[in-house]
């Protein structure tokens, strides 16, 4: 068993088949406060200068009035893409050997979404590279894929997919990925869902299951 770098797409070749681990992980900002002059109280100076003490202040109050803005702007979670749906990841679910994990879209918008079809999933690598993982719209030993079942989402209704890890019988290698793209749709707006720290991050095939107001069985 080795590891090689494949340009920036890291692979790992497993013996026969994909054994798939399981662990789960968990974004900040920083306001620079406004610096304070020093002065020497000489009776020049006091002379010299009486509205500074008038001056100042204006300063250091509008440093910390400007700061906190950008860092809240600078950390989106929870926010809703323009697209109205929003898609997040489940906790890994592990069964004979295999990983899987819900996805759920939640219309986070102010108007009716229409759903039909499947999630769109893409692997990454780690500076953000499409990586050639194959994604498949079809079950898994979690749920037979039953086809789209086209809806329209009233605000805050939601429906969920089956993200399943697989793996062929070829075997081969599998590539390491250092995140998904998530979206409700091929034309939606993505959300990235990080793998750092999960050894699901070992990918051979992805399954997906369509979206459906009930998880397959």
């Amino acid at each position: 068993m080795g590891e090689r770098v494949r340009g920036r797409t890291r692979t790992w070749r497993p013996a026969a088949v994909v054994v798939l681990l399981t662990a789960l992980t968990g974004c900040s900002g920083f306001l620079v406060p406004a610096g304070e002059g020093e002065r020497e109280p000489t009776p020049t100076a006091r002379a010299a200068t009486p509205p500074p003490s008038s001056v100042n202040p204006p300063p250091v109050a509008d440093a910390p009035a400007q700061g906190p803005d950008p860092s809240r702007t600078a950390t989106p979670t929870g926010t809703c893409p323009a697209s109205g749906a929003v898609v997040t990841m489940g906790e890994v679910q592990a069964v004979m050997m295999s990983r899987a994990a819900v996805l759920t879209l939640t219309n986070c918008g102010s108007k009716p979404y229409r759903v039909d079809g499947y999630p769109s999933v893409q692997a990454l690598g780690e500076d953000g590279e499409r990586l050639p993982v194959k994604v498949n719209p079809a079950g898994s030993v979690f749920g037979q894929d039953k086809g789209p079942e086209p809806r329209t989402l009233k605000p805050g209704a939601t429906v969920r997919s089956m993200l399943a890890w697989v793996s062929t019988q070829e075997g081969g290698e599998l590539v390491m990925a250092d995140a998904l793209e998530l979206a409700a749709a091929p034309d939606a707006g993505a959300r990235v869902q990080p793998l750092e720290g999960h050894d699901i991050r070992y990918m051979d095939e992805l399954n997906i299951t369509a979206w459906r107001a009930e998880l397959p069985e």
